[in-house]
Parts: C-alpha cells; sequence; structure tokens
C-alpha cells in the first residue's frame, strides 16, 4: 500500500488530542458507524432488492432471533472497544485521532481488533434481521474492505508507531476472532 498513506496516519498519531478534539471524532464516528452505515444498509439493501429483483428471506420468529444473537454482543464488543480507547489511551476510532499508546487490555486482549468484530456482528445481525441478501452483500463487502484496510494499513502504522511492543502483540493476539480463554 501507499507509503504516504501510513506516513499520514503515524502523522496524525503525533497531534494533541485534546478532549474537545476526542469528543469531535467521537461524534463522527458515531454519525459514520451508528447511523450511516445503519441507514445505508437498511435502504441501500432495500434499493438494491427491488433493482435486482431479490426475495425477501422469510422473516419469521428465528431470523428476528440471529439477528439479534449476532447484534447485541457485536455492539457491547464494539462499544467496549470504543470506550477503552477512550478511557484507557486517549484516542478514538478514527484514524485522525488515534490512540496515545498501545492498547492490549479489555477487549484488546482477546483480539486487536475487537471493534471491527463487533462493528460487523452488528451489521451481519440487521442484515440478517432484514432478511435481505443485498444486506448480507453489503456487510460482507464492508467487513472485507476493513480487513484490507487494516492489513495494509493500520497494521503498518501501528508497526511504524509502536515498533517492537506492537509485533510481540501482534504475534501474540489474534487479528480478529477472540481467542477466549
Amino acid at each position: 500500500m501507499d507509503a504516504g498513506m501510513i506516513e499520514r496516519v503515524v502523522g496524525w498519531s503525533k497531534v494533541k488530542n485534546t478532549a474537545a478534539r476526542r469528543t469531535l471524532a467521537l461524534v463522527v464516528g458515531a454519525l459514520l458507524f451508528v447511523v450511516g452505515m445503519p441507514l445505508l444498509i437498511v435502504f441501500g439493501a432495500r434499493t438494491l432488492d427491488g433493482w435486482l429483483g431479490l426475495p425477501r428471506l422469510a422473516g419469521d420468529f428465528w431470523q428476528a432471533v440471529v439477528g439479534a444473537a449476532l447484534f447485541v454482543p457485536g455492539l457491547v464488543f464494539a462499544l467496549w472497544s470504543v470506550w477503552t480507547q477512550h478511557a484507557h489511551a486517549n484516542g478514538t476510532p478514527l484514524p485522525m485521532v488515534p490512540t496515545g499508546r498501545l492498547l492490549a487490555s479489555g477487549p484488546f486482549r482477546l483480539c486487536r481488533n475487537p471493534m471491527t468484530l463487533g462493528t460487523v456482528l452488528v451489521y451481519l445481525g440487521m442484515a440478517v434481521w432484514l432478511g435481505s441478501l443485498s444486506a448480507l452483500l453489503l456487510v460482507t463487502t464492508f467487513g472485507l474492505l476493513l480487513v484490507v484496510y487494516l492489513k495494509f494499513i493500520e497494521e503498518k502504522e501501528l508497526a511504524a508507531r509502536f515498533g517492537e511492543p506492537y509485533l510481540v502483540y501482534k504475534q501474540e493476539t489474534p487479528f480478529i476472532i477472540p481467542r477466549l480463554r
């Protein structure tokens, strides 16, 4: 990937993250991931289903149960991750306002990308509950794009910022699927 992009993200880590800057980043992140993406999934899926003539999956009790079984733990995991970043490392989920130190506690002790896992589970839960094949496709595409970003940009940026401690953490901690001990 572009070395300039990695340098830019490393540069963002050198900016002083005031409380106001962190709060603004949390608001922007919430608008994107708590409002924008769910709206895109719901309305984008309806539009795509109509254009493509895709049938809805059978809407029944079990679809709601499976959707909730994905959504609720995903939400808990994502919010726990955001809170941990904000409270313990003066950072946010947005790369423009990153953490000030390497996080290996809370949900980050279970996997390196708990926020991604939580967010994808939330969106998958929504897609299942909606019963939309195109919603599942949108969520899968979003998840794959996130993984590409994490592997090709964020991991290199974290290695550049935190050096050997990050490389050890990376070697000892699963990428996205938690190791529950």
